[in-house]
This record gives C-alpha cells, sequence and structure tokens, in this order.
C-alpha cells in the first residue's frame, strides 16, 4: 500500500486543483508542503489555499506561526512525519502538496538533523566564520543548507540570518542517507513549457495584487515585523522596499514577477536533480492524468509486493 503522495512543481502550476482532485478520489487528506504557507496573515503573497476551496477535505500546517516565528526544515520534518502517521491512522491517504523541495525531500527520505539550539554562542561562531572566509563562503553555507534561496551573497547579515534559522536542524554530513527512502512514496511533479508557466505567474502576480497583496504586506510592515524569515518570502520583501522607498510600486511588482520566474526556473532544478518524480502534463486531460497516476501507484505497489516476497524467500533460504 502506498504510504503517502507528494505533489510538486513550481509555482502557478496547477498543484493545489491536482492535490484537490486526488484527496477527492482517493480518501486523502492534504499537508502544506511549502515553507511560507505555514505563516499566519500571509496568504494572499503565498497562494495559499482559501477555506472556501477546501471542499470539505482537511488541510494540515496552515498559518501554525506567527510572522515574526523562526521555523525550520528539521521542525517541518517532525511535525509532518506525525501528520502522515496520524492521517493513516484514519485509514486516509497522505498527500503532500507545495514548491518547498527540501522540506518534501527530508519528510519522505533519511534526512538527520542533530538538535542545535539557536544562541548567541552559534550567532557569534557565524560571524566569525564570515570575518574568516568572507561573503561567498557564507552564502555557499547557505545554498548547502538551502539550494532554493534567493538571499543576495553581498546581504550577509540575512545570509547569517538563515544559516542560524537552518542549523536548528543540521544535516548530517552522512548524505547518503537522504536518498534512502522513508516510506513506499510516489512523487507527483507537474510540468509545463516554460512560457506558459511564466505566463501563468505574470497573470497570477496581478491577481494578487487585485485580491489586495499590497495591503496584506503593509500591515506587516506596520506591525514592525522586520528581518525575520518570513519577509524574505518572495512576495513580501519586493513590498517591503517599496514601503522603505528604494523601489517605486512599479518596480517592485515587476521584481515580484521576476523573482517568482527565476524561482520557478530553481524549483524545476531542484525537483529534477533531487527526486524521483513521475511526471506528468499540467495542460493534458485531468482524467487521463489521473489515470496515469493510479496506473503508476499500482504498478509501484505490485513491484513492492514482489520484492517483499522475494526477500522472505532469501531469508528462508538462509
Amino acid at each position: 500500500m502506498i504510504d503517502v503522495v507528494a505533489i510538486v512543481g513550481p509555482t502557478a502550476s496547477g498543484k493545489t486543483a491536482l492535490s484537490l482532485e486526488l484527496a477527492n478520489r482517493l480518501d486523502g487528506e492534504i499537508i502544506n508542503g511549502d515553507s511560507m504557507q505555514i505563516y499566519r496573515d500571509m496568504s494572499i503573497g503565498t497562494a495559499k489555499i482559501r477555506p472556501e476551496e477546501m471542499a470539505g477535505i482537511p488541510h494540515h500546517l496552515l498559518d501554525i506561526k506567527n510572522p515574526d516565528e523562526a521555523f525550520s526544515v528539521a521542525e517541518y520534518q517532525k511535525l509532518v512525519r506525525g501528520k502522515i502517521e496520524e492521517i493513516k491512522s484514519r485509514n486516509k491517504l497522505p498527500i503532500i502538496v507545495g514548491g518547498t523541495g527540501m522540506y518534501v525531500q527530508a519528510v519522505l527520505f533519511d534526512y538527520r538533523f542533530a538538535e542545535t539550539q539557536l544562541d548567541e554562542v552559534l550567532r557569534g561562531k557565524l560571524y566569525e566564520e564570515l570575518e574568516k572566509f568572507g561573503p561567498n563562503h557564507m552564502h555557499a553555507k547557505l545554498l548547502a543548507l538551502d539550494p532554493e534561496t534567493d538571499i543576495h551573497p553581498n546581504n550577509t547579515r540575512r545570509v547569517v540570518r538563515a544559516i542560524e534559522i537552518l542549523l536548528s536542524g543540521e544535516e548530517k554530513t552522512d548524505r547518503t542517507l537522504a536518498l534512502s527512502p522513508m516510506y513506499n512514496e510516489v512523487i507527483i511533479g507537474l510540468d509545463l513549457p516554460r512560457e506558459l508557466l511564466y505566463d501563468r505567474i505574470n497573470k497570477r502576480v496581478d491577481a494578487m495584487m487585485e485580491a489586495g497583496l499590497l495591503e496584506e504586506v503593509r500591515a506587516l510592515y506596520t506591525r514592525g515585523i522586520q528581518d525575520v524569515q518570513s519577509i524574505q518570502a518572495i512576495g513580501y520583501k519586493e513590498f517591503y522596499a517599496y514601503f522603505d522607498g528604494k523601489l517605486e510600486l512599479a518596480e517592485a511588482i515587476s521584481q515580484l514577477k521576476q523573482n517568482s520566474r527565476r524561482y520557478a526556473k530553481r524549483q524545476f532544478t531542484y525537483f529534477k536533480n533531487k527526486l524521483p518524480i513521475l511526471w506528468i502534463d499540467a495542460l493534458k486531460d485531468p482524467e487521463k492524468n489521473f489515470q496515469e497516476i493510479l496506473a503508476f501507484m499500482q504498478e509501484k505497489e505490485r513491484k513492492r509486493r514482489i520484492e517483499k516476497v522475494d526477500v522472505q524467500n532469501k531469508e528462508q533460504e538462509i
């Protein structure tokens, strides 16, 4: 039996619609797989599903942190693995949905983390490392922890802060563990032509602006939410620059579209290099896609049963 399904893909590729279809037809519950949708009061800019769109399907790990709280991949891993077991105990199918590849990978594969606490000693060591080796070294360190980061190498304060947050769950050096699956999983990726994807992204930004994105970010800004993990998200940092007088509004919107397109490109690269994915055509008929996914799940389960019998036979021979 398949333990868990994950749906990944770049922003604006159609993950939400597919997740609802699968959850409805496979008796599933949905777990958030986006690192920014865990934050309250950050709904428009993160393209968070609205309650009226959930179609009665339970959604987990949305709005669990305040915008000024830190959150690490290690914490996410622990929470999601707990949710997977909870959902399975109800004889439901856990479905992880999101575009944060490292988070999904850390849950489904054997990523192990050390218990490192955020404290002044850690921060001091990081700044000593910065002084000794320079900004490029620290940015490379950040990329090793978070390949999807878009913090500029010259923004050393934010680079150090991001490393500090991520080191609350520091990956052990044995990276071969990350290739070992923790579950009998199926990972589905949505693919579509880049030009069409980029057009969707541009239109999504326009729709976000009409839905009140600027007001959503202004509310965070006026609350004094500054220099924290959440507002480094695409869709928020651009308008912080606008409120700080560093950009005109039109420039901020243009940067948001450009940053979103670049992020989508990085997402594709991460997914295709790091995860074993069944890629499906996002433009194909939904019923055909569902049948393709169902056939893949059935075939994977068939192979798993055969492998289990082979192992049992070998054990008996010994």
